[in-house]
């Protein structure tokens, strides 16, 4: 499904203050979460294209392969893969600033949308946040986002605190 641009966009900035605050919903049993322990700017790059191209991502399509290394190699961000019966269905990257933890991108590749796994997989991204040592873990979202990304962030415990239109 692609958006409608001609709607002016809507960005909502979510946080979670304290651990506590997390409605878990568990993994699918068939599921694995890896963290990418060995750097592959590639596999960030290809996770951004392919999850972000029904959403309309687009901050990071120009990123040269510096740009893309630097990113990755960054002592505060760390890539994880969700797997789906072993095979690669989506990724978030985690991004911390002095205990500041942004879920900086989350999403699953278009083929795994629609199987149940956002609910748990957002909660492994919220848990390895705060494993992090977070005092604070937020994300933003747009209305160009998944249709159900807003409800998924808010029923897992994260709350709004700031909102924006762009026009």
């Amino acid at each position: 499904m692609k958006a409608n641009t001609d709607k002016p966009e809507i960005t909502w900035y979510l946080q979670m203050l304290s651990p506590e605050e997390l409605i878990p919903k568990a993994l699918l049993p068939e599921t694995q979460l890896v963290r990418l322990e060995i750097t592959l700017p590639a596999l960030n790059c290809f996770f951004y294209q392919e999850v972000g191209k029904l959403w309309q991502w687009t901050d990071r399509l120009n990123w040269s392969e510096e740009e893309w290394r630097n990113w990755v190699e960054g002592e505060n961000v760390q890539t994880w893969i969700l797997q789906l019966r072993g095979t690669p269905a989506g990724y978030f990257e985690l991004d911390d600033l002095d205990g500041d933890v942004e879920i900086a991108y989350f999403g699953l590749l278009p083929q795994f949308l629609g199987k149940g796994l956002g609910g748990g997989f957002l909660t492994a991204a919220i848990e390895k946040a705060w494993e992090m040592g977070a005092t604070r873990v937020w994300v933003h979202t747009c209305s160009l986002d998944h249709p159900n990304a807003l409800n998924n962030y808010k029923a897992r415990g994260f709350r709004i605190f700031r909102e924006s239109l762009d026009k």
